[in-house]
């Protein structure tokens, strides 16, 4: 089966795509990736839909339209994506994260918009969507479910191993003799994106090889003050997002302690905060091998601090475990949809706080009649390649 992967991360940037051609023997499932690549946003959609995430307020109306035109545009990423390789079989999209409902340390709801049935009306497929809240309704946390992914990959190392994806959020897998554990660590890329894009600092929306951070020095003041926030303390598992960590947290953080700081200081104190938070898990975890991934791994200073930090740590990136570090989670979500499609449930209790597993997923049928294939009864191993 031929199952195209869709998601838009929590740095909101643009549509990460691939297709993996899974086989499936006895349990023991085997990837190769077919195609990959990530389309950024069209300026405008882009723009209005980072004018309508938390905390600003927003419209009903304008949920609708935004549901409406990240639907089109992952339908056009989509098919782009199927013509490239032929054909596919299923998609699956986690859509675009707009809102992580927590309270009381625990996830109540989640929403990702981007209507699936413009995806199944362009290509053609069958659509698994809305992924996460079936966690959720078991008790879980929603995230990381790239959890799932990481322990197939890091299944049968020895000592403890884990994977770290840095998009907007920072989430790591920890897999041990002892079990699976998984969990936010807290802001990777959210808060130096929102920093840049807030004050126009380049064209690009991020800090494209630390070059602003490079400039600037640790405000250790202020790093302290972030430092200190109390969700770093809450065990495992936990789930956060841009809800919690946005611009307007790093303006009260810098009004009440360090107004004025210079926007490259900024940066840079904002780069160390993942670099220390990160490192401090990892530490605690008693990690000795940690495969990196995602949008902050092309950061210089985050990547040679975590190294400098973590010297007894075995640090490379995932790129090792046959996972491309900028598709793997694209790679997540057609695993997603290739075990909904076959009755598999593709979440781990310990990566989320699920009380057991489950299938995930609403699927939205193609063009033509819904039609299963046989179930699987469990993914004992993946390869991908």
């Amino acid at each position: 089966m031929r199952v195209l992967g869709l998601l838009s991360g929590t740095s909101h940037d643009g549509i990460d795509v691939t297709v993996v051609d899974f086989e499936e023997s006895d349990g023991a499932l085997h990837g190769t990736v077919l195609h990959e690549d990530s389309i950024p946003y069209a300026p405008e959609l882009r723009a209005r839909l980072v004018a309508a995430l938390p905390p600003a307020p927003t419209t009903l109306a304008e949920v609708c339209e935004l549901d409406t035109l990240i639907g089109q545009a992952f339908a056009e990423v989509a098919a782009a994506a199927s013509d490239a390789v032929g054909g596919v079989d299923a998609v699956c999209t986690h859509g675009q994260t707009v809102f992580h409902w927590v309270a009381d340390g625990h996830a109540l709801g989640t929403l990702q918009i981007g209507q699936p049935a413009w995806i199944a009306e362009r290509v053609g497929a069958p659509v698994v969507s809305d992924v996460r809240i079936r966690d959720i309704t078991a008790g879980g946390h929603g995230a990381p479910l790239v959890s799932f992914l990481d322990e197939l990959l890091l299944r049968g190392r020895s000592g403890v191993s884990a994977a770290v994806n840095l998009g907007g959020i920072a989430n790591m897998t920890v897999v041990g003799s002892d079990g699976l554990s998984a969990y936010d660590i807290g802001p990777a890329n959210a808060l130096v994106d929102a920093v840049v894009v807030a004050g126009g600092l380049n064209e690009r929306g991020y800090d494209a090889d630390a070059a602003i951070a490079r400039t600037g020095e640790v405000d250790d003041a202020l790093l302290t003050a972030l430092l200190s926030d109390p969700y770093y303390a809450l065990p495992a598992p936990k789930s956060t997002g841009k809800e919690h960590f946005h611009l307007d947290y790093v303006r009260a953080h810098v009004d009440g302690v360090r107004p004025g700081i210079a926007p490259a200081d900024l940066i840079r104190t904002l780069t160390e905060l993942t670099v220390r938070t990160v490192a401090q898990d990892v530490r605690a975890a008693g990690i000795r091998f940690l495969a990196v991934s995602g949008g902050g791994c092309h950061n210089p200073l985050i990547m040679q601090g975590l190294r400098d930090a973590l010297s007894d740590v075995e640090v490379v990136l995932a790129d090792e475990l046959g996972a491309p570090v900028d598709s793997k989670e694209a790679i997540l979500f057609a695993l997603i949809g290739w075990c909904t499609m076959h009755g598999v449930a593709a979440v781990t209790p310990g990566g989320t706080g699920a009380r057991e597993p489950r299938i995930l997923g609403t699927i939205t049928p193609g063009a033509g009649p819904l039609r299963m294939p046989e179930p699987v009864a469990r993914v004992r191993s993946l390869t991908l390649r």
